[in-house]
């Protein structure tokens, strides 16, 4: 008896699983379309296994923890010495390698401050101050610019073709998020 009545439990939890499963993934696509990068939103939210079971704020948390580790590896990597090694190495002046290590450092500071604003936003989402939590991830995808402007007023020096791969990078997940807490329908 006590077989049988396992057996069926385990039937029942199987057949509720695809109801569940369908329903997270209709919820990750529903979301997504409101976003303006869709694949990005996707692949982000579907490898974390904790989408599954989120709500849209839910997801808007799990795309924001995205974007803070985005940022904080482009502050690593713009922090490396091998970066800096690299760049030293070059057939550039002394001026210019001065000048590439002081942009590239205020990058990486840049980039520091972007994680702590989608930090703060994470605060704003919990404590459900969306306004907040918007304005913050807005000042979070701006960071990328005083970066790559720093570049531009130094036409001597070249604004490093992966930073500007990070960048980009970076500011689509900060679109996604937008398009998640513009969901949440505040």
């Amino acid at each position: 008896m006590s077989s049988c009545y396992f057996l069926l439990i385990l039937v029942f939890l199987i057949s509720i699983q695809p109801t569940i499963s369908s329903s997270s993934v209709d919820l990750i696509q529903k979301t997504c379309k409101n976003t303006k990068y869709y694949d990005l939103c996707i692949s982000s939210l579907k490898s974390d296994s904790t989408s599954l079971k989120a709500d849209t704020k839910g997801l808007a948390t799990i795309m924001i923890k995205v974007g803070m580790v985005n940022a904080t590896a482009t502050n690593s990597y713009l922090s490396s010495k091998l970066l800096l090694n690299t760049i030293s190495n070059n057939n550039t002046t002394n001026n210019d390698t001065i000048l590439m290590k002081k942009l590239l450092k205020d990058c990486a500071e840049k980039y520091g401050f972007a994680a702590n604003a989608l930090q703060s936003s994470l605060q704003d989402l919990n404590d459900e101050v969306y306004d907040y939590a918007y304005m913050h991830v807005m000042a979070a995808a701006d960071y990328p610019n005083v970066c790559h402007n720093g570049f531009k007023r130094n036409p001597g020096v070249v604004y490093p073709p992966q930073l500007a791969i990070r960048e980009d990078g970076f500011k689509h997940i900060c679109d996604v998020v937008l398009g998640i807490l513009d969901a949440l329908g505040w």
